[in-house]
């Protein structure tokens, strides 16, 4: 049978979908942010503790994404349990995490990408070569879904393979033996607090398997989603797993590392190795880029109804692109990317990604009570499952974040009555 060129998303489409969503650039950097919190071996449970609260999530979304063949997820879970404006919430929420996300992956891009983060014909080089990144992955996907697809798919066996081989080196050469000298002091309990922050930070770096169902529109089998939603975490989680491990027996001085998996591999392969890391951080950050690029003005493209943002915003091209999606996401990255830290932004992310985990859970409850779509009982006890992790990670942020987060959610309502406002007094 010929593909349906109308779908061109198949199985291994989304599986690299998922992981290039997950695997992105803050694997390169978060091990010494969580050595900081829960040192030693501690540290790589971690990962496993975060997917293992994130898999009723990943299971929750793998039973909803089958029974809606259109594209957006959240907010189209939210809008079938709950009505329009509970649906605007959760897709405001969902856009604003994604674009969040965005704009630091390639600010990060562009800061390691810069040797010195000084070139000489540049007044500023890191603000130029994001903007021209963010101007170039905007173009590339306005060529169509099906050229993105096979972009995000080389780029992430591309990215794959430097951190195979930093692990194929741990594995072969086993932990660097310490000088004698180095007395070996155990690493106290971490603290609860310290945990969930940790669990927090730990949750950026495994979010982006819920991006597989957001091209539910284009997808050749449903049931495909749910499979490649479930295999992009626990593929990512043992990995990362490893990888903390790694680093872990490495380096003594875990925390202190600004770049610890390219410090791991000039410890286990040499400069070499190292090397080969480096240009790993840089094609990991530009194929997770990539795809938030291409899936962000979707979350964007679904609020284009006459009870969200306007028809006109959801227009695709021939081609199956949000065009002016694209373009107004493009546009407000441009604008992030200028601006200052990244850590914020991250964690900011997080905290919507958990937001909209638990509509989409929450979504799923309801929708199980009511028997519709072919949910029921045990989908109940899956979504209730599914908001209590959600909340159990979220606890790690500190009372600013979550007041930043409630100021966005706050924005997002006010630009919804801006419209339905001007729409009311427009004439005809």
């Amino acid at each position: 049978m010929p593909q349906d060129r109308a779908r061109p998303l198949g199985q291994a489409s989304l599986i690299a979908l998922g992981l290039n969503g997950v695997i992105g650039v803050g694997i390169f950097f978060i091990p010494s942010s969580v050595a900081a919190h829960v040192p030693g071996t501690g540290g790589a449970f971690v990962y496993l503790l975060t997917a293992l609260a994130c898999l009723p999530i990943a299971l929750s979304f793998g039973r909803l994404a089958p029974r809606f063949a259109e594209d957006g997820g959240p907010y189209v879970y939210a809008r079938a349990a709950f009505g329009p404006w509970a649906a605007y919430v959760t897709g405001w929420l969902t856009y604003v995490s994604a674009v969040l996300s965005t704009s630091a992956v390639i600010r990060g891009l562009a800061e390691a990408s810069i040797p010195g983060g000084r070139l000489v014909s540049l007044p500023d080089p890191t603000r130029v070569t994001a903007s021209a990144t963010v101007i170039g992955l905007a173009l590339l996907t306005a060529a169509g879904l099906r050229v993105t697809a096979w972009a995000w798919s080389a780029i992430t066996v591309a990215k794959l393979v430097p951190l195979l081989m930093l692990l194929g080196a741990w594995m072969v050469r086993g932990a660097p033996e310490a000088p004698a000298s180095t007395p070996q002091i155990p690493h106290p309990c971490p603290e609860l607090s310290a945990l969930l922050r940790a669990g927090l930070l730990v949750l950026f770096s495994l979010q982006g398997f819920e991006i597989v169902p957001v091209p539910a529109g284009h997808v050749q089998q449903p049931k495909a989603m749910p499979r490649a939603t479930v295999a992009a975490l626990v593929i990512a989680a043992m990995f990362y797993c490893a990888l903390q491990m790694a680093c872990v027996q490495a380096l003594p001085g875990l925390s202190a590392s600004q770049a610890p998996l390219v410090d791991a591999a000039n410890v286990y392969g040499g400069p070499g190795l190292a090397r080969v890391l480096t240009l790993g951080t840089s094609v990991s950050a530009l194929g997770i880029a990539l795809g938030m690029v291409a899936m962000t003005p979707r979350y964007l493209a679904t609020l284009g109804r006459s009870d969200g943002l306007g028809s006109w915003m959801g227009a695709c091209s021939a081609k199956g692109v949000p065009l002016r999606a694209l373009g107004l996401t493009a546009v407000v990255t441009l604008v992030l990317v200028q601006l200052g830290s990244l850590d914020e932004l991250f964690a900011l992310s997080s905290i919507a990604v958990l937001a909209q985990y638990a509509a989409t859970a929450l979504s799923l409850v309801v929708l199980g009570a009511r028997g519709e779509r072919g949910l029921g009982r045990r989908d109940i006890l899956l979504g209730v499952v599914a908001m209590v992790a959600a909340l159990s990670v979220v606890a790690g942020a500190s009372w600013r974040e979550l007041v930043r987060a409630v100021a966005v959610i706050a924005l997002g309502v006010v630009v919804k009555i801006g419209v339905a406002c001007g729409a009311r007094h427009r004439p005809g």
